[in-house]
C-alpha cells in the first residue's frame, strides 16, 4: 500500500494521526510523507486559523503542498489535483508511502478517484460571476437546484465560487451531472481511506475552545500582517472561517466577541458538512478519534498492510 488517505471532520486530529501513522511505518522499516489536503493550508501565512503544523511540529517528516500559494491567489481543485497527484508520484516513485492528509472533501474526492475536471469558458464564467454579484448565491443556488438538485444539495448554498462553477459546468458541457462527482467513483491508485471520528458533542466542545484559543494565539496579528500582502483582495483565503470574521473586527465591523462566536457557528455547520461529505466513502476504515485503543489498533494495522 503506498497511498493513504487520512480524512475526517476539522478537529479530530487528523495531523497527528498521520505523524503517528508515519511513526509506524517507520519502526516497520518504511518512510513515508505527507500531501496537505486542507484548502486553506496551502496559503502563505495562514498559520494559526488553519491549524497549519510549524516545520518543528512535523517530527521530521516531508510535508507537500502547505505554503504553496499567496493569499491573492484562487484556490483550483482542478490545480490541486494536478499537484497533489504529481506529489503523490514521486513519493511513491521513491519507494516510500504517501500520507493524504485533510478535511477538504472535494480535494481529497479530487485526488484519490478518477475524476476528470471539464473545462472552463471565459465568458460564461464572467457572465455568471456578474450574476451572482447582482442576484446573491441564495437566487444562484435555487437556479442550480431547479437544474439539478442533487449537484445543488452537494454545494453549499453560501459559496458562490461553487455555484458558480457547476452551473459554468452545466452550460458548457450540457450536462447536469457533469458539475458532480460520480455515484460509483473509480479509483485513481489503490489506497486506503481512514476517516477519524468524534462523538458530536465532544467535537463542538473542541471547535468551540479551538476558535477561542485562534484569537488568544494571535488571530486578529496574523490578519493584520496578511492584510498588507492582499488578503483583502483575496477571493479564496479573505472568505476563509475565522479570518473573514478577525479582518471584520480589525476592520471595527465586528466586536470581538460576535466574532469568536461566528467563527464558532460556521464552524460547527462546515464540521458537520464534512462528516456528511466522508460518509460516502464507504470502504473507509473508521476510528474514534478519541479511543486511544482503536487508534492504537487501527495504526498497528495500516503499518502491516505491504
Amino acid at each position: 500500500m503506498t497511498l493513504i488517505a487520512v480524512v475526517g471532520a476539522t478537529g479530530t486530529g487528523k495531523s497527528d494521526f498521520a505523524l503517528d501513522l508515519a511513526e509506524a511505518f517507520a519502526r516497520a522499516g518504511r518512510a513515508s510523507e505527507v500531501v496537505n489536503a486542507d484548502a486553506m493550508q496551502l496559503y502563505r501565512g495562514m498559520d494559526i486559523g488553519t491549524a497549519k503544523l510549524s516545520p518543528d511540529e512535523r517530527r521530521g517528516v516531508p510535508h507537500h503542498l502547505l505554503d504553496v500559494l499567496d493569499v491573492t491567489d484562487e484556490a483550483s481543485v482542478a490545480a490541486y489535483q494536478r499537484d497533489a497527484r504529481a506529489c503523490i508520484d514521486d513519493i511513491i516513485a521513491r519507494g516510500r508511502v504517501a500520507l493524504l492528509v485533510g478535511g477538504s472533501g472535494l480535494y481529497v474526492s479530487s485526488v484519490i478517484h478518477d475524476f476528470r475536471f471539464p473545462g472552463t469558458d471565459a465568458v460564461v464564467r464572467a457572465r455568471l460571476e456578474a450574476e451572482l454579484v447582482e442576484l446573491g448565491p441564495g437566487l444562484m443556488h435555487a437556479r442550480l437546484r431547479e437544474i439539478d438538485a442533487e449537484t445543488a444539495a452537494a454545494v453549499d448554498a453560501a459559496n458562490g465560487r461553487r455555484i458558480v462553477r457547476a452551473l459554468e459546468v452545466i452550460e458548457v458541457t450540457g450536462e447536469p451531472k457533469a458539475a458532480r462527482l460520480p455515484d460509483e467513483p473509480v479509483p485513481w491508485r489503490d489506497h486506503r481511506i481512514v476517516h477519524l471520528r468524534t462523538e458530536r458533542a465532544q467535537l463542538v466542545e473542541r471547535l468551540d475552545a479551538r476558535a477561542v484559543r485562534m484569537w488568544h494565539d494571535g488571530l486578529v496579528d496574523e490578519v493584520r500582517d496578511l492584510v498588507p500582502l492582499g488578503l483583502e483582495r483575496g477571493v479564496t483565503a479573505r472568505r476563509a472561517i475565522g479570518y473573514a470574521q478577525a479582518l471584520a473586527e480589525l476592520q471595527e465591523r465586528m466586536p470581538r466577541a460576535d466574532a469568536i462566536a461566528e467563527t464558532q457557528q460556521l464552524t460547527r455547520t462546515y464540521a458537520r458538512r464534512q462528516v456528511g461529505w466522508f460518509r460516502r466513502y464507504r470502504d473507509a476504515v473508521e476510528l474514534d478519534a478519541g479511543d486511544p485503543i482503536a487508534r492504537a489498533a487501527g495504526l498497528a494495522r495500516l503499518a502491516a498492510i505491504d
